[in-house]
């Protein structure tokens, strides 16, 4: 049973299961167990079987889809309060994962047995409307990623990435790299022409954006 703490930061991050009865409640929470992840942990890879439904009270996820040569392409990141649709996904469809989750931050989270994720979602419709919501919001976010990666070029598309994270940005150009699914020379090689427009100064794990509206300009072109 979790105590009064973790019930009381669970229900504030996933507020639909407080309208669960308290003894349901209880019940589903009986089974639950608590884990806390190291960033850069391995929670899940391809070809695992899942072993539970994880409600993220703090940290981040990251969900990857890795090469044979070892490029990573980012298909989407959880948060607190947030769900990973390729472990509901295979919860429901009985698979095996087809991508890598590693945490992205130190991770604290409360993971159900796969029987009560499934008792939610057959009996709880405030539940199952969660998580087909995000089913949606995420559909629509990994279309926009395949038209990027189809149809853009790889500069338009790191100029996105700039100006949607916070200025300056702290970060390695591996990483930067990982999230495009490209390879760090090449974006490094952007960045330098980037910072060469004046758009933009480099400093070691540091990117501060000078020029805004030419990146906007670039990404929409």
């Amino acid at each position: 049973m979790l105590d009064t703490g973790l019930r009381t930061r669970l229900l504030q991050h996933y507020p639909m299961l407080a309208e669960l009865p308290a003894a349901e409640l209880d019940g589903m929470l009986m089974n639950a167990v608590v884990m806390q992840l190291q960033a850069g942990t391995v929670i899940f890879d391809e070809n695992q079987p899942c072993q539970g439904f994880p409600l993220l009270l703090s940290g981040s996820v990251r969900v990857i889809k890795m090469s044979i040569n070892g490029r990573e392409l980012q298909l989407y990141r959880v948060s607190a309060g947030e769900s990973c649709i390729l472990t509901s996904s295979c919860l429901l469809g009985h698979s095996t994962y087809h991508a890598r989750g590693i945490a992205d931050q130190n991770v604290e989270m409360i993971v159900l047995p796969p029987a009560s994720f499934k008792a939610l979602i057959a009996s709880h419709p405030p539940f199952r409307d969660y998580i087909f919501s995000l089913f949606s919001e995420r559909l629509t976010d990994l279309m926009e990623l395949v038209t990027a990666v189809a149809f853009q070029k790889l500069d338009q598309r790191l100029a996105a990435l700039l100006v949607a994270k916070s200025n300056p940005i702290h970060s390695t150009h591996q990483v930067l790299a990982d999230e495009l699914g490209s390879a760090r020379e090449m974006v490094s090689r952007l960045l330098k022409g980037f910072a060469d427009q004046g758009w933009l100064r480099l400093g070691r794990e540091y990117i501060e954006v000078t020029d805004r509206v030419a990146l906007n300009k670039l990404a929409s072109s």
